[in-house]
């Protein structure tokens, strides 16, 4: 079988946008869905909205695979499902280090969805000499003493950061010297990398705080809306009218002037 060191995705030679290839996981996950459930064809409303998308742009998106459905028909789902699995390349096998494994790392090495989707987590690496030997997930843990020599003996083209955010930038430097290319990292800090080298970040704690002004401005709509109603609020030609009390111009915070928005 190939590894990923020998075979790369066919998505940049091919011109598809980063956009698009950013949505072909969604459409694989929801043709999986159908095709467990033995659905042959599905339209491109049924299936833009099972990805979460419009149909004209699943349409667009499918045209750069070249991919056009049947009128009246729709598209085949095993068909599609091929398709999109070899556009992003997990017909191929990808070996993968998973490196520093506590809690979300050991988490990492137990989800299961790794193997279905064409990724073999080929070892984890940690810098705790306690934890060499120590089975995770049916696979023992190796020091980072011996990254470059896994790395190179598994052909190893994809690596996961979940290290804290001080250690990740010197793993992510032996990482690309030994060859590779492209980094999931999870640690909470930016990495640089040199041209070349593909970097997706995570980082739950950023998703939250997003979630959170969410949650804040909508707490805010309700309460102005209430507040309006109990209070006899002046309407406009659009609705009520908000009164917004301007701040004090001497009120400070630990970092100066205290602006209207908070910035994310």
């Amino acid at each position: 079988m190939a590894t990923g060191r020998t075979h790369r995705p066919a998505t940049r030679s091919r011109g598809i946008p980063e956009a698009t290839v950013a949505r072909l996981p969604l459409y694989l996950r929801a043709l999986t869905a159908l095709s467990e459930r033995s659905v042959p064809t599905v339209s491109s409303e049924e299936l833009a909205a099972a990805a979460g998308v419009n149909s004209a742009k699943l349409r667009k998106d499918f045209s750069y695979l070249g991919s056009y459905g049947t009128r009246g028909v729709g598209y085949d789902v095993e068909y599609l499902v091929y398709q999109i699995s070899r556009e992003l390349g997990l017909t191929q096998d990808w070996p993968v280090v998973i490196v520093g494994i506590g809690n979300l790392g050991a988490a990492l090495a137990n989800y299961g969805g790794f193997a279905s989707r064409g990724f073999r987590v080929a070892a984890l690496i940690d810098a705790d000499p306690a934890m060499a030997g120590k089975p995770v997930a049916g696979i023992a843990v190796q020091h980072t003493d011996e990254l470059e020599h896994i790395i190179e003996s598994n052909g190893v083209s994809i690596g996961v950061i979940a290290t804290p955010a001080g250690a990740a930038q010197q793993v992510c430097d032996r990482l690309v010297a030994a060859g590779v290319t492209s980094i999931l990292n999870f640690a909470p800090t930016v990495l640089t990398v040199p041209d070349g080298v593909d970097v997706r970040k995570v980082d739950l704690s950023i998703e939250l705080q997003i979630l959170a002004f969410h949650e804040q401005r909508k707490a805010g709509e309700e309460s102005g809306q209430d507040s309006g109603q109990e209070s006899g609020q002046e309407s406009g030609p659009q609705g009520p009218v908000a009164r917004v009390a301007a701040a004090p111009a001497d009120r400070k915070g630990p970092d100066g002037d205290v602006p209207a928005v908070m910035p994310a």
